[in-house]
């Protein structure tokens, strides 16, 4: 996140399971740098928006109880356990994760400016492409 730490992993791959975490144009090509093909691990939506793709109830890239992308995870996976609301108006720490009351207030601010941010990107590039 730009030199500034990310909110500790618990590393319980809740997070990780079923997911639907959206992609932005610099996610898929940051992963298909390294040499997975986005049919593999994306699944583009009715709505035209990209997002990590499941198997046997697991994000893709989930292997041996861990992210074996982590150093490039997707930006939003960065953000966790920030997240956008339902409406996506308002950023919420979500309630799965056993971390995410380590979230300050500060944090959750400067979290969601980036997150909205993102999204913003996510829906352009959904639009474009």
């Amino acid at each position: 996140m730009n030199g500034e730490k990310d909110v500790k992993c618990a590393r319980c791959g809740k997070c990780c399971h079923e997911t639907e975490m959206l992609l932005s144009r610099r996610d898929i090509e940051r992963l298909e740098k390294r040499g997975y093909r986005r049919s593999d691990f994306a699944v583009r939506l009715p709505n035209g928006l990209y997002q990590l793709r499941n198997v046997n109830g697991v994000c893709y890239f989930f292997k041996d109880g861990l992210c074996s992308v982590y150093k490039d995870r997707p930006e939003g996976c960065r953000y966790y356990p920030v997240i956008l609301s339902e409406n996506g108006r308002r950023c919420i720490r979500d309630p799965l994760c056993p971390n995410s009351k380590t979230v300050s207030k500060e944090e959750l601010k400067r979290i969601c400016i980036k997150l909205k941010r993102l999204y913003k990107e996510i829906l352009s590039f959904t639009l474009q492409g």
